[in-house]
């Protein structure tokens, strides 16, 4: 097992001090923009972006992205998505933490980690979508407007991830 205190780099920020800073984040979104943090919805608009790259016809007539016209980078959420993988690469540039590596357990092959994050992601992105909201829309945004939705989502989250580390937990007890 690896041990955070072992690794290069800086020691990570503590967990709490982070939450405070992420709670002051949405504070910041709520009082300057008027809405909350999301990040299906950059991703999303970024995807129309490629079809009109490759067929605008097609896009502009789609139902599901034709409403966001032959411009949908145009749209707060891609800008704080921008920000996220920007801000992420300079933190880890900072705290000397760049690397090209696959965490997972050692007994575990590579190519199963990539394959079951892989397929984590499209479930987890196709989710979002189909539900008009992803984790950080919903867990920190509809969590801080105590929308039941949002408090139902986060207990459901938590719930689930201790449920299924106990089925998964094997890739990293070696």
């Amino acid at each position: 097992m690896s041990d955070i205190s072992h690794e290069k780099g800086n020691p990570y920020l503590n967990p709490y001090l982070a939450g405070f800073l992420l709670g002051l984040t949405l504070l910041a979104s709520f009082l300057i923009l008027g809405t909350g943090l999301g990040a299906s919805g950059g991703l999303a608009r970024l995807t129309a972006w490629c079809g009109l790259c490759i067929y605008p016809e097609q896009v502009l007539e789609s139902v599901y992205f034709g409403a966001w016209g032959d411009n949908p980078l145009n749209y707060y959420l891609v800008f704080m998505l921008a920000g996220i993988f920007l801000g992420g690469f300079v933190s880890a540039l900072l705290n000397h933490r760049i690397s090209v590596q696959t965490e997972r357990g050692a007994s575990y092959p590579a190519w199963k980690r990539l394959a079951l994050a892989l397929l984590g992601g499209v479930i987890a992105g196709f989710a979002s979508r189909l539900a008009r909201g992803c984790t950080s829309g919903m867990a920190l945004t509809g969590t801080a407007l105590l929308t039941t939705g949002g408090v139902a989502f986060l207990l459901a989250t938590f719930a689930g991830g201790y449920v299924f580390a106990y089925f998964f937990r094997r890739q990293w007890h070696d």
